[in-house]
């Protein structure tokens, strides 16, 4: 993709204005234009994801008391190289 910066837009020219200026419309239109319309095809596999993560708990439990049993016996020993890294990309992230 490439950003043109001199690019300038043509003014819009409504259709109405340029038919009567060139020549009278002979049939105009029986019904008005149709209303533009879209659907997502992965709407229903959202609503399913959404209800799935819903009836996941926010907490892991089973992770959290593993860590709770490590510190509290002295073997939870993290890296602190990983620990740096993950809070500088947490800061990061939230900039």
């Amino acid at each position: 993709m490439r950003i043109d910066f001199q690019y300038n837009p043509q003014p819009l020219v409504e259709a109405d204005q340029t038919r009567s200026q060139s020549a009278p419309a002979a049939n105009p239109p029986a019904t008005p234009a149709a209303e533009d319309q879209a659907q997502c095809s992965g709407q229903p596999q959202v609503g399913v994801l959404a209800a799935q993560a819903s009836q996941l708990p926010e907490i892991r439990e089973q992770r959290v008391q593993a860590l709770r049993q490590a510190v509290a016996s002295g073997s939870y020993n993290p890296d602190p190289d990983q620990v740096a890294d993950a809070m500088l990309a947490e800061m990061i992230s939230a900039a």
